[in-house]
């Protein structure tokens, strides 16, 4: 879902390659945001499938994980097979991968299948997104410079949201609650291969694509000093998405009473729709200015919550995620922010590689370790030990960035030898 613009190349020109006719780019756009709405559409379902396959909470955070172990394995791999093989070919296989998993989705009688699809469509959303947005770079309009990186940076949480609020009304409204979302999710996908087939390629056919195969992870030396300090931030950031994804509609169902299915979607949405709004807001704020007060939000959003959850108060549980979701969105622009500025053009894409697996395992990690202690010690118990880890992580990236701030400052004031 993250992916740097900066380093993609520019658009190939010459040859029979057409013009991008008028609305390509919003529909582009548009089927980014379909992607991440399909990612998110079982949240709210995760619960029908507990109560009706009888598996236990740690089962559903690993289902969860699966879908991040294969995003985050696609966009190591193939993240920049679309420099080499041209957009549209990458895309094709993106797109029927996905209809291959909401078939998988459609026809799930147990965890095993319901696996197997997340596992592919985290592999068809990595692809999808990083070449997406390669392409958006490629058609952005000339009189609009900036706009991919806008759309690149508030579609993923828009399509969170979205998907998860979708799913929530067709699942609380509609018939066939665990079916109906899928198939109308796979009508969308036909959609989106219309789009593919008709956009312009933008990128050239070059050698080279089995070499770009080999994953790039680094963290040079001279930039631990400002990484250090990001990682808290970020590991607490997706692990509390990773929460509201896997066990939120679980916790707004059994922990607050709220049993309508709509809920499970309003509680993703309250979460990436405010993280969107906020990305939105803040894209022309320096990183370097929002990573103190993100992590701040994002610590403060999450007490609160844990106390309307505990106290019962489903208005200051929704407050608090508001609130924690103003920070989300705060931190991943801080975050990815941070690591495009330290960055050497040459070590982008290493440092973006490293960048993905920090924010993916703090995502994926937790959620299951947090479903094990569902298991084990119940659902209040666990959710309780799981927002104060997240507090104390958030708390100490906050303490790190005020450090080192005084650093920088004692260095400015210090006295030149």
């Amino acid at each position: 879902m993250s992916v740097d613009p900066s380093d993609t190349p520019a658009p190939a020109h010459g040859g029979p390659h057409r013009g991008p006719w008028k609305g390509a780019f919003s529909c582009v756009a548009a089927v980014l945001v379909l992607f991440l709405a399909a990612s998110s559409a079982p949240s709210p379902i995760y619960v029908i499938y507990q109560q009706q396959w009888q598996f236990t909470a740690w089962v559903l955070t690993v289902v969860f994980a699966l879908y991040v172990f294969g995003l985050l394995g696609s966009l190591l791999v193939v993240g920049a097979l679309s420099d080499h093989l041209g957009r549209r070919p990458v895309l094709a296989a993106a797109i029927a991968l996905e209809a291959v998993a909401l078939v998988l989705f459609l026809v799930a009688e147990n965890v095993l299948v319901l696996s197997l699809a997340r596992v592919l469509q985290g592999i068809a959303t990595g692809a999808a997104t990083t070449t997406l947005s390669a392409t958006l770079v490629d058609l952005e309009p000339s009189h609009a410079r900036g706009r991919a990186g806008v759309v690149t940076s508030v579609a993923p949480l828009t399509g969170l949201a979205l998907g998860a609020l979708g799913s929530g009304v067709l699942v609380e409204f509609g018939p066939a609650p665990t079916r109906l979302v899928y198939a109308l999710l796979l009508g969308g996908m036909v959609l989106a291969a219309v789009v593919v087939a008709l956009i312009p390629e933008t990128s050239l056919r070059r050698a080279g694509a089995l070499a770009s195969l080999r994953p790039r992870v680094a963290m040079p030396e001279h930039l631990r000093a400002d990484i250090v300090p990001v990682v808290p931030a970020m590991i607490a950031t997706w692990a509390l998405a990773g929460m509201y994804l896997s066990l939120g509609p679980s916790v707004a169902a059994e922990l607050l009473g709220l049993h309508n299915h709509l809920i499970g979607g309003v509680v993703v949405t309250l979460l990436a729709g405010t993280g969107a709004l906020a990305v939105f807001l803040l894209r022309s704020r320096p990183a370097s200015s929002l990573l103190a007060p993100s992590s701040a939000m994002l610590g403060l959003g999450t007490l609160m919550s844990l106390a309307g959850t505990v106290e019962d108060l489903v208005w200051l549980a929704a407050a608090g995620t508001i609130v924690a979701g103003l920070g989300f969105g705060a931190s991943v622009l801080a975050t990815f922010g941070t690591f495009a500025r330290i960055a050497r053009p040459h070590e982008r894409s290493a440092v973006f590689a490293l960048a993905n697996i920090i924010n993916y395992l703090g995502n994926s990690v937790p959620a299951v370790l947090g479903g094990i202690a569902v298991t084990a010690l119940g659902l209040r118990t666990a959710t309780v030990m799981y927002a104060l880890a997240i507090a104390m992580i958030t708390f100490s990236s906050f303490v790190l960035r005020l450090n080192q701030l005084r650093a920088k400052r004692r260095a400015v004031l210090a006295p030149c030898p």
